[in-house]
């Protein structure tokens, strides 16, 4: 059985001079040493993490000697639903993520005990955001929190692969992105002489050649490149394959299409897919990834294990809001661990409404109903919301602020079944339904229409 040492007093122990040594000192050492060891609650020794190539190119990820592949989701809530689903990391953006408490406890003792792993993100700067990748005095600051960052939390045995920064490319353009590279490069050679006990991985927000090639160029520090990628992240091991990039990879966030990949109505309001078109995108993008570029690439995490307003409430979250789990959970348990949750979500098969994707006067009024079965059988259901469309996006994901719900647009409902009328100010907006069962799984739809001159 391996006992913990608290390391403090092993290096108090090997700072014990010949003279103290000598005179009896180095006893009181090995108490303390022997101490530590049968406390209880004594943390154990950060874990070595290191990467290794086999003469065939296959990439592992070695956790104490044992491959480990990153099973991983994006964000720090439901941790007991990933856990059951059968994930075994969890990434974060920002050093402070490290210093949160969950249930009063410290957020890596707390996943350490849960037998979680961490990839600790380190936020670095953003020019979008007001720094200056040629101000000496910025780039100083940034160096010291990184540093300081590593230093204090490099003991912990939690923490797998250290996340330096995220996009920090992405609205700077491919051909004048050297800057940033070359201040990364210094900042991964920090991170490394603080803590040589772990892999660095810096991500960027899709992959091109002209990208990859700059980030060879000018980043060698680098062991690890992560990539953000939701419609294209299936494609993610072929081109960095012809980009040449012969380093492992990491499918840092993926998820539904994004955003910017679906298509527009007439209005330029961007269409979401359903629940059940995530959870089909989620799983056909980890058994590509694996399956094309498993040998390569040492780890996924599924994005958002959680919730956020992104265009809407529903796009990136796997959860909704009030906590209950989206498909897109089921099909990743079913991915980390070959079966499916015991209660799966409902499934939405049909929703009628007139109004979907339409430019109608104020005050028009439907009837609107959805079809939807639950897979055990269970009760249903149903709730109906109109929202306004989002008129201030945020940019890279930022925080935004959620649009205004308009309660009275919708005059009567039963089940699945609903009169909706359409608000009297002009502007766009989007019908929400939501099916929920009894085992806390949900399934959710909305279509965009705008209210104007038809």
């Amino acid at each position: 059985m391996r006992h913990p040492v608290d390391q403090s007093l092993l290096r108090a122990a090997k700072r014990v001079s010949p003279w103290a040594m000598a005179a009896g000192f180095v006893s009181v050492a090995a108490l303390l040493l022997f101490a530590a060891a049968c406390a209880p609650d004594a943390r154990p020794a950060a874990e070595s993490v290191r990467i290794v190539q086999s003469t065939d190119g296959h990439f592992t990820l070695l956790r104490n000697g044992e491959p480990f592949v990153m099973q991983g989701a994006g964000g720090r809530s439901h941790i007991d639903r990933l856990l059951a689903s059968g994930g075994n990391t969890v990434r974060t953006w920002g050093i402070d993520d490290l210093g949160r408490k969950i249930e009063g406890k410290p957020f890596l003792d707390y996943m350490y005990e849960r037998g979680l792993a961490v990839l600790a993100g380190i936020w670095v700067q953003h020019e979008r955001h007001g720094f200056d990748y040629t101000d000496p005095e910025q780039l100083e600051r940034q160096r010291r929190v990184v540093r300081e960052a590593v230093e204090t939390y490099r003991d912990h045995p939690a923490i797998i692969v250290w996340g330096l920064g995220n996009e920090m490319e992405a609205f700077r353009g491919e051909a004048d992105d050297a800057p940033v590279w070359r201040e990364v490069n210094i900042l991964a050679r920090i991170v490394k002489e603080a803590d040589p006990n772990r892999p660095v991985m810096t991500t960027v927000a899709g992959v091109t050649p002209e990208k990859v090639a700059s980030v060879i160029r000018h980043a060698p520090e680098v062991d690890i490149l992560g990539v953000n990628a939701y419609a294209a992240a299936i494609r993610t091991g072929e081109i960095l394959n012809e980009a040449g990039w012969n380093r492992p990879f990491v499918l840092a966030e993926f998820g539904p299409r994004g955003h910017w990949e679906v298509p527009l109505t007439p209005w330029g309001a961007p269409v979401e897919p359903t629940s059940e078109e995530k959870a089909r995108y989620y799983l056909r993008t980890y058994e590509t990834v694996m399956e094309d570029a498993g040998d390569r690439c040492l780890g996924t995490f599924a994005f958002l294990w959680g919730h956020k307003q992104e265009v809407t409430h529903t796009w990136y979250g796997m959860f909704l809001p009030s906590g209950e789990k989206l498909p897109a959970v089921d099909v990743m348990t079913y991915a980390w661990s070959g079966r499916y949750p015991e209660v799966r979500c409902p499934v939405l098969r049909s929703v009628d409404f007139p109004g979907s994707g339409r430019v109608v006067a104020p005050g028009t009024q439907w009837d609107v109903s959805a079809e939807a079965v639950d897979p055990q059988g269970l009760p249903l259901e149903f709730a109906w919301e109109v929202v306004s469309e989002q008129t201030d996006p945020a940019v890279g994901g930022d925080r935004e602020e959620p649009p205004p719900r308009h309660p009275g647009a919708i005059t009567a409902a039963d089940g699945n079944s609903a009169t909706v009328r359409a608000p009297a100010a002009p502007g766009a907006y989007r019908l929400f339904i939501t099916v929920r069962n009894p085992g806390n799984s949900a399934t959710v739809a909305n279509f965009p229409f705008k209210v104007g001159e038809p």
